[in-house]
């Protein structure tokens, strides 16, 4: 199963405390069906003093998002769109806008 979404796309979230906000994708999890966006989804964690963080304390980090609630901008005409599906002549695979058509690779 395909998820259509990749690393360092552009994506809305459409429901919950952040919806409406954009953000760039960090990383997609398929096998959870999750993935992290950049700045959104903030949570705290208490961390002890450890080689990443030297300081130890409270970090502030981004939570992963269910991939039902987002939707991928399109890069050209800047909407919220599904993720269509077509193969071209030479046999490849590529994601292409359900709103204006265009290609999104």
């Amino acid at each position: 199963m395909g998820l259509g979404l990749r690393k360092n796309d552009t994506v809305v979230i459409i429901t919950g405390d952040e919806k409406g906000k954009k953000g760039r994708v960090l990383g997609v999890d398929p096998g959870n069906k999750r993935l992290l966006v950049e700045k959104l989804n903030m949570i705290k964690r208490h961390m002890k003093p450890s080689k990443k963080y030297s300081q130890g304390g409270i970090i502030e980090k981004e939570a992963p998002v269910q991939i039902s609630n987002v939707m991928l901008v399109c890069p050209k005409c800047s909407k919220p769109t599904r993720i269509g599906n077509s193969i071209l002549e030479n046999g490849k695979k590529i994601r292409s806008c359900r709103k204006c058509g265009e290609v999104v690779d």
